[in-house]
């Protein structure tokens, strides 16, 4: 990540770049090849850019929408819009669609896919990261009577929806998209224990989360990380 975005990063979000091995974002970029080559990616809900200019240092062509006037790098092009209204007018369509956490913080997510969907290149992938709400830690509190408003996470106060694995896959297949991949991301114990980040305990801790995840997703998962293409019907996808 370059210095601008950086410093805009710390400035103006209360959220993070995440760079662990089993982290959402490292297993976002893994579905990228190593080489743009002029590729165009739309990433919807960029906050200040952290994908948008790791991408577009590989060599991707990189449109990035967020709120207007938020802090972006100079290496893509910004959009200004609000996502509850839908996507601002774009030209073209898309290779790559991102939504990185960004779906669960909107009034209508189906509409929004299906905006995307429209944008996507015949044979054009959209990626994203979704939050677990079947996981295990979340079920607990809840079952305890307890529904914490937290400045990120599993619980931040700013989702609108919480679904489990199931209900992502209806939405997405009610938007006319084809889940062709999941992966499933680890609990950030470094981002919950910044002081201990890195330390041989967090890092077996993530490891065991991880192990978990990839076990039994739908009770292990943090986030599930989703590669989809255009579904040739709406709502064919087969239920898992």
């Amino acid at each position: 990540m370059g210095p601008m975005a950086a410093s805009n990063q710390e400035a103006s979000s209360p959220y993070r770049l995440k760079p662990g091995p089993y982290s959402s974002h490292t297993m976002l970029l893994d579905e990228f090849p190593p080489r743009g080559d002029g590729l165009r990616v739309l990433d919807v809900g960029c906050a200040v850019g952290y994908l948008s200019e790791l991408l577009a240092q590989r060599g991707f062509a990189v449109t990035s929408v967020d709120w207007p006037n938020t802090p972006h790098p100079p290496t893509v092009e910004f959009a200004g819009a609000d996502l509850d209204e839908g996507l601002p007018p774009l030209e073209g369509r898309f290779d790559y669609i991102i939504c990185a956490d960004v779906l669960e913080h909107l009034r209508a997510p189906l509409e929004l896919l299906r905006e995307c969907r429209e944008l996507l290149a015949p044979r054009g992938v959209l990626v994203a990261s979704l939050p677990n709400s079947g996981n295990a830690h979340f079920r607990w509190t809840v079952l305890r009577g307890r529904f914490p408003q937290q400045e990120r996470g599993l619980f931040d106060s700013t989702h609108l929806h919480f679904y489990t694995w199931q209900g992502w896959v209806d939405l997405f297949a009610r938007a006319g998209l084809r889940i062709d991949r999941v992966r499933s991301s680890a609990v950030p114990v470094g981002l919950a224990l910044p002081a201990w980040d890195g330390s041989p305990p967090v890092r077996a801790l993530e490891w065991l989360s991880f192990a978990l995840a990839r076990a039994w997703k739908k009770l292990f998962a943090y986030q599930f990380i989703v590669r989809a293409g255009i579904a040739a019907e709406p709502a064919t996808y087969a239920r898992t």
